[in-house]
């Protein structure tokens, strides 16, 4: 299952078997369309190996692909830091409403999640993200030392 919460309170979710490209390309070509006028759209996703741009030349027309790639601006949140993924935080919610129990058919459980999604989406419920950037810097320091020595400047004081 896979979704998109943000600051509009709008979701948009899929249920699918596995988590193959082809299906996250077409999911990311409807995310898309959701916002025709956009100039580029910004999405914040962890670094499953399927989650990739070359996805979309596997399921969309290489023109296709291109324009939507152009259109997406990318963010990879680190490993071990999915609190910075809205949408884990909505899997979270999911896994508490829906997912704490034996769910006996996959139609079922793509019923289940979807209420709970569409039930979260008529209540506006919009995620209010106050993560700055200095506060990020500040968390995530041990990996930017990791990377770079010099980065020791984001250490906590």
């Amino acid at each position: 299952m896979t979704g998109s919460p943000g600051l509009t309170g709008k979701r948009l979710a899929r249920v699918f078997d596995q988590r193959p490209k082809g299906e996250y390309g077409q999911f990311m070509k409807e995310r898309a369309g959701r916002y025709p006028k956009a100039k580029k759209i910004r999405v914040v996703q962890d670094n499953l190996k399927t989650q990739v741009i070359s996805a979309y030349y596997e399921s969309l027309s290489a023109e296709e692909a291109f324009a939507l790639a152009q259109g997406l601006e990318i963010y990879y949140t680190p490993k071990s830091a999915g609190w910075l993924n809205l949408i884990e935080m909505e899997f979270s919610a999911l896994s508490k409403q829906c997912l704490n129990r034996r769910i006996a058919t996959k139609a079922e459980l793509r019923q289940e999640g979807l209420a709970v999604i569409k039930a979260g989406e008529q209540r506006a419920m919009k995620i209010n993200w106050q993560f700055s950037i200095a506060s990020a810097r500040s968390k995530l320091n041990r990996h930017y030392q990791q990377v770079n020595a010099e980065n020791i400047q984001y250490q906590k004081t």
